[in-house]
């Protein structure tokens, strides 16, 4: 009987057995049911995993890697298919077999060492322990180290070495390639990314089970995993094509409803509304599964709070004819089930809620009805543990959940070696979600305690977890960090054994066995050290990149902070471009390396550095506006430097004379970078300005318009009138009026209703210069160029009454408005009488237009007025102009 390899392999990657299957038929099928039953042991001692682990003769154990203990490329078969479908379940059983011991629990029954000797008479040499030293070793990238404490590593590794041989026969080998390189990047310490090259096209995957809508949803949210672990903005565009892949329909809304027991009033609340299409039954294999399902999820804790709701009361929706939304006829407390999958979505969208808004206050309300429209129907172990962890959370930052958030975590982390549900169960939609391993589990479980305060139980929980760099940080929390450096300077030199006991002590140990340091852990040390040390941090740092054999991006990242915090750019700039080749994610390294370029005035070199930072981390508004700076710095012609300059001031002063060179494809990438800079930094007032200037330049009125207005909001407590850019607000108010008043006239054409009106000019502008005025500027500042200003704008609106008053305002907050008694400044007097002769133009022009308004007697008062302040001045020459000006109004009449 042939092997369907094309079904099997479909149900590899769905963890279901297909129902019309029959294993007894054929050893390769009771091998393949043994996988999807969990029974891991059963595969990898069966006799294809016997043959395909058979050790070469005369090998040497001590400096062999883990390919050449065994034969990854023995053929298992006669029939090719047949060989590659047994090396892909081996493989599979090997990666599951590793995240059950490090994930899903329940503890293995097998070890790596049972699996590559069970041929071999090697037994004697070889260990656990050195075969996953061994692993760890080989399991290091871009210099980051793998944890070394990960359980049976060498299953990872091996799965790692079978899926990279040669496959013709098999289709999804990609896939699950880029399933193992999901599990490997969480067992590293930082993710190092991976180009997408590396893991082939999908295409081929998507076309050939493009009419099975569970599989491209899988597909489609394991690569946006992937992208979120590397922190890229194309996680959300894979979350959305895989929820369009399985057809789920999904809403954030909002909908009436209670969250406090003593709430009267129903008041709006978020809920995610959500619907699937999938069969909700197609991931049980039996009736007996689907009855045990709710007896086989972790437990939920009730949150037994004095005011707030267990869950939030909503109110029956009725349905609503003006409600267009397809989704429009469910009721937010009593919603469909989800399929698991979907659950798995709506997880990965919240997961990108906190990827791309991590610093706003309004992220945890957004992420929580995802949260809560998974848990509210719990389907699958996994799934399940991953919703209520997201909850704990979200809850952490709460003063009436914290307790919950707290214990909920302290349960997740005590079921994992239970046995409450199956091992399939609990590997079904392990790659769709991303579930922490248990040692993250606990470090995330100690942190929480570190932020109650709760020091020393966290530092309990890091020591056995043999995290020495948060073990450091805790005794430095406690002021005693000579303990730390004591543990640091002991591991280095093997005077300590890793062993609770030992570290509980407080001694070093005094056996004669050096621990075992590989060079990524040694290097990693180092740099602990040279941070604790900072006399000789540079030479600790050196010292860690020459043992990890120049690939710690750590030490030479340290190397390049230290010589940057000396003002030695040149030497940082060296270091920080080694790291940055090393590990390319790491945004903080390019915003480093882009400032030491920036004050060797390398603009160039400094561009490309904040350009990888905002590609990284597009809310990085610092990076923003530096990159805005660095496009006007590469247009503009050198300043010559003088002997007062700052040269510690990289700063970019934007003048007219400077802007004249810059070309006008640099100013509008300036003023686009800062842009979106400002919508991360909404409150940097010195952003706002800087983007006020160049949007004048580029001819973007409307927008530097609303930036004077943000700065005028941001600073005017302190500034006072200074607060008002003078000259920008003219300049807008000129960018009105230089425009025909008459709107037919101002449009081609001659019809308004149908044209099309240019926002930076004219008519488009006049709305938002004259909220600029009356909302923002008028209520805050007055300043007789602001009242003037004012006055024009209205005076080519025809509005000759307000125009009238603005230029009143604008005379009494002037010099001769505000003149007193006795002044002796002759300069500010000559002045003021040209004010004087203002106003007077001013109320014999527009006077006689505004109905009923007194202009002569307004008029002759402000003379009278003026002349008896100054009569100190009635020497001087131009006393003359005040009295031939008074007369002429006398005459008038």
């Amino acid at each position: 009987m042939s092997l369907d390899i094309p079904s099997i392999e479909k149900s590899l990657l769905t963890g279901t057995w297909p129902a019309n299957q029959d294993e007894s038929s054929s050893a390769t099928l009771k091998i393949a049911k043994s996988l999807f039953d969990g029974e891991f042991e059963s595969v990898l001692t069966s006799g294809p995993a016997q043959t395909l682990f058979k050790p070469h003769a005369n090998i040497d154990i001590d400096s062999s890697s883990i390919s050449g203990l065994f034969n990854p490329q023995a053929s298992l078969s006669d029939d090719a298919a047949e060989g590659e479908l047994l090396c892909l379940m081996i493989a599979v059983s090997c990666l599951h077999a590793f995240v059950q011991a490090n994930w899903t629990g329940p503890d293995l029954s097998i070890t790596p060492l049972k699996v590559l000797t069970q041929s071999s008479d090697h037994t004697s040499s070889l260990s656990d322990d050195i075969l996953d030293q061994k692993a760890i070793f080989e399991l290091a990238h871009g210099g980051e180290p793998a944890y070394h404490l990960a359980k049976h590593s060498t299953f990872l590794r091996i799965a790692q070495i079978l899926l990279s041989q040669a496959f013709t026969h098999i289709a999804t080998v990609n896939w699950w390639q880029l399933r193992i390189q999901i599990v490997h990047q969480q067992v590293l310490d930082e993710p190092v990314y991976v180009p997408s090259d590396d893991l082939g096209s999908f295409a081929s995957i998507e076309s050939l089970y493009s009419s099975e809508p569970e599989l491209v949803g899988r597909l489609r949210l394991e690569q946006g995993l992937l992208q979120h672990l590397f922190t890229q903005d194309k996680a959300a565009e894979y979350f959305v094509r895989a929820a369009r892949a399985t057809g789920l329909q999904y809403e954030l809304s909002g909908a009436l409803g209670k969250r406090t027991k003593f709430q009267q009033t129903d008041l709006s609340q978020l809920v995610v509304l959500a619907q699937s299409r999938l069969s909700i039954d197609d991931h049980v294999t039996s009736p007996a599964v689907e009855e045990e399902k709710d007896q086989n999820v972790p437990e939920t804790l009730a949150l037994n709070d004095d005011t707030l709701l267990e869950h939030t009361q909503f109110t029956s929706s009725n349905s609503d004819p003006s409600n267009k939304s397809i989704l429009s006829h469910l009721d937010p407390s009593a919603q469909p089930p989800l399929h698991p999958l979907d659950q798995s979505i709506l997880l990965g969208m919240c997961l990108n809620v906190r990827n791309t808004s991590p610093l706003h206050g309004l992220t945890s309300e957004e992420m929580l009805p995802y949260v809560s429209r998974v848990i509210s129907h719990p389907r699958n172990w996994s799934v399940h543990t991953m919703a209520l962890l997201l909850r704990s959370r979200l809850e952490s930052s709460r003063t009436r959940t914290v307790e919950r958030a707290t214990l909920q975590l302290q349960a997740l982390v005590d079921q994992m070696p239970t046995a409450d549900s199956t091992v399939p169960e609990r590997l079904r939609y392990f790659h769709e979600i991303l579930l922490p391993s248990k040692w993250d589990m606990e470090k995330e479980l100690a942190e929480r305690y570190i932020s109650l305060g709760v020091v020393k139980s966290s530092l309990e929980i890091f020591e056995r977890l043999e995290m020495w760099e948060e073990v450091v940080k805790c005794w430095v929390s406690m002021e005693q960090p000579e303990k730390g450096f004591r543990i640091v300077v002991d591991l280095l030199e093997g005077h300590k054994l890793e062993s609770e006991a030992v570290i509980k002590r407080g001694k070093a140990s005094s056996g004669d066995r050096r621990k075992v340091l590989d060079i990524n852990r040694e290097a990693k040390l180092l740099c602990l050290l040279g941070d604790l040390e900072p006399a000789k941090a540079v030479e600790h740092y050196e010292r860690a990149w020459e043992v990890s054999k120049h690939s710690s991006g750590r030490a030479m990242r340290s190397l390049g902070g230290y010589y940057f915090a000396r003002a030695e750019y040149a030497k940082a700039i060296e270091c920080l471009q080694k790291t940055v080749a090393i590990n390319p994610l790491l945004s903080r390294s390019w915003f480093i390396l882009g400032c030491s370029c920036m004050r060797l005035e390398d603009w160039e070199g400094a561009r490309n550095a904040f350009s990888r930072c905002v590609a990284i981390d597009e809310e990085d508004a610092e990076s923003w506006n530096n990159l805005a700076s660095m496009y006007l710095r590469i247009g503009a012609k050198p300043k010559p430097k003088s002997s007062t300059d700052d040269e510690e001031d990289p700063s970019f002063t934007y003048s007219t004379e400077s802007a004249k060179s810059i070309p006008y494809e640099n100013k509008m990438l300036a003023f686009r970078a800062l842009q979106r800079g400002l919508k991360h930094s909404y409150d940097n007032w010195r952003m706002w300005s800087n983007f006020m200037v160049v949007a004048m330049d580029v001819g973007q009125l409307a927008e530097a318009g609303r930036a004077l207005g943000r700065v005028v909001e941001e600073t005017v407590d302190k500034a006072g009138a200074k607060a008002v850019d003078e000259q920008v607000l003219e300049r807008l108010v000129d960018g009105v009026t230089r425009a025909p008043s008459n709107l037919e006239e101002a449009v081609e054409g001659g019809d308004p209703q149908s044209a099309v009106l240019n926002p930076n000019e004219g008519h488009g502008l006049l709305r938002s210069v004259l909220d600029l005025f009356e909302r923002t500027i008028l209520p805050r500042v007055s300043s007789t160029r602001i009242f003037r200003a004012y006055a024009k704008l209205l005076t080519w609106q025809g509005r000759w009454d307000d125009a009238l008053k603005a230029h009143l305002d604008s005379y009494r907050s002037s010099s001769a408005g505000t003149m007193e008694k006795g002044e002796t400044d002759v300069e500010k007097w000559r002045e003021a009488i040209t004010e004087v002769e203002d106003i007077v133009d001013v109320l014999r022009n527009f006077g006689p237009r505004v109905d009923g308004f007194k202009w002569k007697l307004q008029a002759r008062s402000i003379m009278r007025t003026f002349i008896g302040r100054t009569k100190d001045f009635e020497d001087e020459p131009e006393w003359s102009r005040l009295t031939d000006l008074q007369e002429d109004l006398r005459k008038e009449d």
